[in-house]
């Protein structure tokens, strides 16, 4: 393997600011199975060390299920508001591939991966695969080395508190047409109806109008990029009105 790319512990610890007790998790979960063969090789005459290089695989599999646990508790804290729906769809953006991609991209983990030499060709340290994998293999080595505290507060920083922000208005408004849906629903009154009202723009740079229509009544218009979006910022405004009416009826 080429000096240039091998690990540098200290400098990616201090981007994670935390520091390993066992450093061995942190190289085992920057090493794609590409890696294996060659650093096996050249170490053959350790072929009898218990620490002979292994993958990031089983690390990447604990690591999905810590993020899916701390990202449901990250959301239920912060929006205790949300329903069942809501909070699984909204979990589901935040520990996507390309949210961890991301991730990954701001704590310049391409720079760590140990890869093999065709993987290294083939540009594998942009590669979106490898590094959302990377990022989920090193939130369960940290698990792993000093338990669900420090990943807590490495996934809120790096993660959590990064994709509400990039994201902030479509994750806060996730599923509003479903939740004004509840809201109608659960007090026997028709479900909405969404009526395009308008559009302007070249193509490229389109802005939609929609109304959002409750018992033959306009009871808000949204404006955005996608009809969708459109539909979910009318949905928003309308549940607001609702609610704000039976409060004050």
């Amino acid at each position: 393997m080429e000096e240039t790319v091998r690990i540098d512990d200290i400098a990616l610890e201090e981007r994670l600011g935390y520091k390993f007790s066992a450093r061995e998790l942190l190289e085992r979960a920057l090493t794609h199975s590409s890696a294996v063969p060659e650093l096996r090789a050249a170490g053959a005459e350790l072929a009898d060390n218990p620490l002979l290089p292994r993958d990031n695989e089983r690390l990447e599999f604990l690591g999905d299920a810590v993020l899916e646990l701390l990202a449901s508790e990250y959301l239920l804290a912060n929006f205790p508001e949300w329903s069942e729906g809501q909070l699984s769809k909204s979990r589901a953006r935040i520990v996507n591939a390309g949210s961890l991609e991301a991730a990954a991209r701001r704590l310049r983990l391409g720079e760590h991966l140990r890869l093999g030499r065709g993987e290294e060709k083939t540009g594998g340290r942009e590669k979106q695969t490898l590094l959302a994998d990377a990022f989920e293999a090193v939130v369960a080595a940290i698990y792993l080395d000093t338990g669900l505290g420090a990943a807590r507060e490495i996934l809120r920083r790096v993660l959590f508190e990064q994709a509400l922000e990039e994201r902030g208005e479509r994750i806060a408004e996730s599923d509003r047409k479903s939740a004004l849906q509840e809201f109608l629903q659960g007090r026997g009154r028709p479900p909405a109806e969404y009526r395009l009202a308008g559009e302007s723009g070249p193509d490229h740079q389109k802005v939609f109008w929609i109304e959002v229509w409750v018992d033959g009544e306009c009871m808000a218009t949204g404006k955005g990029s996608t009809k969708k979006e459109a539909e979910q910022r009318a949905a928003r405004s309308a549940l607001a009105q609702l609610e704000h009416m039976e409060t004050e009826g």
